[in-house]
């Protein structure tokens, strides 16, 4: 099954009561809870307990969003390696602020395996466990364009929402022309996982696609900045239109409840 940038886009044009948040809700929300999972400390038995609690916070505000778990997943396993990278190595590694070392494995070449700094890379896992799910969910159930208002609306500086406003334009530029240099290897019957063929003609191949790529992304991006001129854009972005509204009832509540939740695992 093949999964396309528009198919998970596709997810954040759903209707449910998490997709009806206002905006800023969301992105506040969400804040808190990577502030709340970061500033836990390094190494305290209660850490896994409170982590758990709020990963089924999030995982029922999932459920509640009716997102297809099937693409949440692919997403976070995406970004999963980027965190998994430094987790695995702290065994192996002796932090500075952990006084004391039970070593519970030896290996060659010195390297030895200590309790505690198994204990403190499966705390920082469950940590970023939390903090992908949060940026997932929130990601999933915004339109990317809403994202950028949402944040000119809490006063984030309009230099950072204007390069997030180019690169969600070029991100789909980006991958439209993937998708055309693929139909057309395709169209001459080119196959990455042909047996048959040297796998060094085919990495020659996946080089000449990278190149294509980038030069075809270049032109793209002239001729969109070129039209941009045409409709009069400029370094001035405040001329751009943002609708103000005031947050309503439910957007109040749903951040009072998670703003509870945290206040209450922070006082266990």
């Amino acid at each position: 099954m093949q999964i396309t940038l528009t198919d998970i886009e596709r997810e954040s044009y759903k209707d449910s009561p998490v997709h009806r948040l206002d905006g800023r809700a969301k992105i506040l929300a969400t804040i808190a809870i990577i502030v709340f999972a970061v500033s836990l400390p390094r190494i305290d038995d209660s850490n896994f307990v409170r982590l758990a609690a709020i990963e089924l916070y999030l995982l029922s505000l999932i459920l509640l969003a009716r997102l297809n778990l099937f693409y949440v997943l692919i997403r976070f396993l995406a970004v999963l390696p980027f965190g998994l990278a430094m987790v695995v190595i702290q065994p192996f590694v002796r932090q500075p602020f952990i006084d004391t070392f039970t070593v519970i494995a030896e290996f060659p070449l010195g390297i030895t395996m200590t309790y505690e700094g198994l204990y403190f890379g499966l705390s920082l896992l469950a940590k970023y466990i939390v903090c992908v799910s949060a940026i997932v969910l929130l990601s999933s159930t915004m339109k990317m364009n809403d994202m950028v208002v949402s944040a000119r609306r809490l006063g984030i500086p309009k230099e950072f929402t204007l390069l997030l406003t180019m690169m969600v334009r070029y991100l789909f530029v980006f991958w439209i022309m993937l998708k055309r240099i693929r139909t057309a290897q395709k169209t001459r019957l080119f196959d990455i996982w042909n047996k048959n063929v040297p796998r060094r003609w085919i990495l020659e191949q996946v080089g000449y696609t990278i190149s294509s790529l980038f030069l075809r992304s270049y032109e793209q991006g002239e001729r969109t900045y070129i039209s941009m001129l045409c409709r009069g854009y400029g370094n001035d972005t405040d001329n751009i239109y943002i609708h103000k509204n005031k947050l309503r009832f439910t957007d109040a509540t749903f951040i009072i409840s998670t703003a509870a939740i945290l206040l209450l695992l922070v006082l266990m």
